[in-house]
């Protein structure tokens, strides 16, 4: 039976998890035993459709591409237009919510309401929202508990790069001690073209003609991003109850040419690094600017590339390097938890 999802949010993500599902239908079904059906996209800027025996994908994503909104899908029999997200949330059959909306990183909404109304409904949500999870994991976790519900959170982090995972799965057993990362790809990039000779706003102004940094970078270049992402790390590998507040952060803005060319001479090189260290004291974390040695695993970690050293007291250290943004890759970090979800493994 084809596992039934609604897709909240019809973005760059949504529509990579569109491609995706339309794409690998066949091997996924041959290969993994999993077949899913999109019966509901709700999006606040390009409208809403729902039918209970699924949405034709590759028509909903012609029409997309076409005009920009789900207005010109065809009328069908049994189909629903004009739900919110709540009421496709609430009334429509699926088993899974797929919350990809645009959420307010200060406040988690509404992706938190979503998740919160979804486990509510007795639905599972798969995410890859840094909000729900930063700010509510120990409310929203005991939620889809209490349900009997799933909660899928591996993109928040990475993206598809399994930095939750790995940890949780392939590292069990061991008592994970440190946890030092590069969490934002565009800083990465930034510090990387700053290293190659230019100046932050020349790097800053690259980055942004690549799409890796927006309009206002202020999220990326301050460390924001990479604190959420520490919350995240912090509360679901380590078990702490870490909140933003206690993570100190500092960005890249204030490194000139001549911090860069010091760091040089010394054999080390700049990293927004984000730490989190377990003592006798507690969790302590904080994302900043840091010198580290070039024969540091992370210090091999250029351009917009991500990566995350877990510091184990069995298997040593272990990095994990992988892309931390993407359509294809964010997409497929929804689609691993639908699988393992299906698998009953999550």
């Amino acid at each position: 039976m084809a596992h039934k999802l609604a897709l909240i949010g019809f973005g760059t993500v949504g529509q990579g998890l569109a491609e995706i599902l339309l794409e690998k239908a066949d091997p996924l079904r041959e290969e993994e035993g999993f077949e899913a059906k999109i019966v509901a996209i709700s999006d606040m800027m390009k409208g809403s459709l729902y039918h209970p025996d699924g949405l034709d994908i590759r028509k909903v994503l012609e029409v997309t591409r076409e005009t920009g909104s789900l207005e010109g899908y065809p009328d069908t029999p049994g189909l629903i237009r004009g739900w919110d997200s709540f009421e496709t949330i609430e009334k429509s059959n699926a088993d899974t919510i797929v919350e990809i909306t645009f959420t307010d990183i200060k406040t988690g909404q509404p992706a938190i309401d979503h998740c919160r109304a979804a486990f509510e409904n007795g639905k599972n949500v798969v995410t890859s929202n840094k909000g729900p999870v930063a700010l509510a994991y120990p409310e929203l976790s005991e939620l889809a508990r209490k349900n009997g519900v799933k909660w899928g959170i591996e993109g928040s982090v990475m993206s598809g790069t399994p930095a939750l995972r790995i940890p949780r799965v392939s590292l069990a057993g061991n008592e994970i001690k440190e946890i030092r990362g590069i969490l934002n790809g565009t800083t990465n990039y930034i510090l990387t073209k700053m290293e190659e000779g230019l100046t932050y706003d020349e790097a800053l102004k690259k980055a942004q003609e690549l799409g890796y940094a927006e309009a206002d970078p202020t999220s990326d270049v301050e460390g924001y991003d990479a604190l959420y992402k520490v919350v995240i790390l912090a509360n679901v590998i380590m078990k702490a109850s870490l909140t933003r507040d206690q993570v100190e952060r500092k960005g890249i803005t204030g490194l000139t040419p001549d911090d860069i060319e010091q760091a040089r001479q010394e054999g080390k090189r700049w990293k927004l690094l984000a730490e989190i260290k377990k003592g006798q004291d507690g969790v302590r974390a904080s994302v900043s600017p840091v010198k580290i040695p070039l024969d540091d695993p992370l210090a091999g970690v250029t351009d917009a590339t991500n990566a995350v050293t877990y510091v184990c007291d069995l298997a040593g250290p272990v990095t994990l390097v992988g892309a931390g943004a993407g359509r294809t890759e964010t997409g497929f970090s929804l689609l691993i938890d639908l699988i393992n979800i299906e698998r009953g493994h999550l």
